[in-house]
């Protein structure tokens, strides 16, 4: 294959380990096909019609095409061979910075995507379609090489509608200039860190790229338990992608779901014998306007008349809009729950005050209200339902950390090196080797 005598392309490659180089140098031939190769004819640009028949079954055609833009926009650095297509050396260049890019470095790719190859700049509404498309092919990717962690989306809500949600909101905090237009990307790109994510997992798996020092991203949480057969829930791939980003860090316990109306029935007592003291939670709600909206709770849900819960509570809106409303400071007020009290309102709700909740499903367990004008104290959130007093759809309640016993459990069985660093100092000056020191590994916590 050779390496190319491109300045521009050597100081690309060089941001790779060295083993990493000659993956990148030869997905060029490899794209031409095992054939060409083993003629020893391999073409000198790479067309649209073979990125095509490399990438068809994990974007839709728009998408390459848009991927093919960025390709050709690159300049290489040395003179473009005739026919229209992409050179190695764009190429390399591409994957240079796709994969080791700074958002400077991407921000060009981006808008030859987006705005097309000579473009100069890109109105927010083509970067909006851009990243759509981008966020749609993310999905079908995840789906066809099987990457979706033990999630059926057949069983799940509307994914083209969370597309729409999650492209919008990636795209609601790009500042455009009084002509509409989006001159400035690499901002956007470095506070937007999920687009290289996305770029990564379609270009890394759409073209082959296997780098050892980088596997695939991983963007979906891993489902440990959902009775598929019996739900309809009403998370997406897209609210994943986007909720699973926003937990504090620390939490990838599998998630599972401890309560849905479809299966559990109204019941508030059901609801909160499934959900209290089984750790950090995410509640999810969609009331009869069509408004999809919810929590998450830090802490395991426990019957007390007082407020609960930290700082790292949020709540969270899902449709019509896609957001999420972080503590303000303003007080502690983060989560409640109580029953069978006659003096203190029985319920659930998170954020604001007694009567004035930002988030508050009644006792009764039908209704709920989101009182938050002009916005909830605790959050900063707007009113998240239809109506401030709502009438619920569909709840479902998701455990997202470890519950407090399976903690206790794993402390409980914690080595006797651990437990007691005497026994460890005896060991080491009778000779003995310390086979398990740095190796011991966390309980397996498999989907199902």
């Amino acid at each position: 294959m050779g390496n190319t005598d491109s300045v521009v392309v050597q100081k690309r490659l060089a941001h790779f380990r060295p083993d990493e180089r000659p993956v990148i140098e030869g997905i060029f031939d490899r794209l031409h096909g095992s054939a060409a190769v083993s003629s020893g004819k391999t073409g000198t640009i790479l067309s649209l019609d073979m990125l095509l028949m490399t990438m068809r079954d994990v974007a839709s055609e728009s998408m390459i095409n848009r991927v093919f833009q960025g390709m050709h926009s690159v300049d290489p650095g040395v003179a473009l061979p005739p026919g229209g297509g992409v050179s190695r050396e764009q190429l390399v260049i591409f994957l240079a910075d796709i994969f080791r890019g700074t958002a400077e470095e991407r921000a060009p790719l981006v808008l030859a995507m987006a705005g097309g190859e000579k473009a100069a700049s890109a109105t927010a509404e083509q970067i909006r379609d851009f990243v759509e498309d981008l966020v749609s092919s993310a999905v079908q990717t995840l789906a066809y090489r099987g990457h979706l962690r033990a999630w059926q989306p057949d069983r799940m809500s509307d994914g083209p509608k969370g597309v729409k949600a999650l492209a919008e909101q990636l795209t609601s905090e790009m500042k455009p200039s009084d002509q509409n237009t989006c001159d400035v990307l690499e901002d956007w790109l470095f506070r937007i860190p999920t687009m290289a994510l996305f770029l990564e997992l379609l270009i890394g798996e759409g073209l082959g790229v296997r780098l050892p020092s980088r596997p695939p991203p991983t963007l979906l949480p891993q489902c440990q338990y959902a009775p598929w057969s019996d739900l309809r829930c009403l998370l997406n791939l897209p609210l994943l992608m986007f909720l699973s980003p926003q937990l504090p860090d620390g939490y990838i316990s599998p998630w599972r779901l401890l309560f849905s109306t479809s299966i559990h029935g109204e019941s508030f007592t059901q609801l909160v014998g499934t959900c209290k003291c089984r750790g950090p939670t995410i509640l999810l709600m969609k009331d009869t306007k069509g408004h999809v909206f919810g929590g998450f709770a830090s802490q395991s849900w426990e019957i007390k008349p007082q407020f609960q819960g930290d700082s790292r509570c949020f709540l969270f809106s899902v449709f019509p809009f896609m957001r999420v409303f972080t503590c303000t400071g303003y007080n502690n007020h983060y989560m409640y729950l109580n029953q069978g009290q006659q003096t203190m309102p029985n319920g659930l709700g998170m954020g604001g005050q007694h009567g004035y909740f930002g988030l508050w499903l009644d006792c009764d367990f039908g209704h709920g209200h989101s009182r938050a004008r002009p916005r909830c104290t605790t959050y900063g959130s707007p009113q998240l339902s239809g109506e401030e007093d709502f009438k619920l759809d569909t709840l479902e309640v998701w455990g997202v950390g470890k519950p407090p016993e399976e903690q206790e459990e794993g402390e409980n069985k914690k080595s006797i090196l651990v437990a007691d660093p005497e026994v460890q100092a005896m060991m080491e000056m009778t000779g003995k080797t310390l086979h398990s020191q740095g190796l011991r590994e966390p309980e397996e916590d498999d989907g199902q």
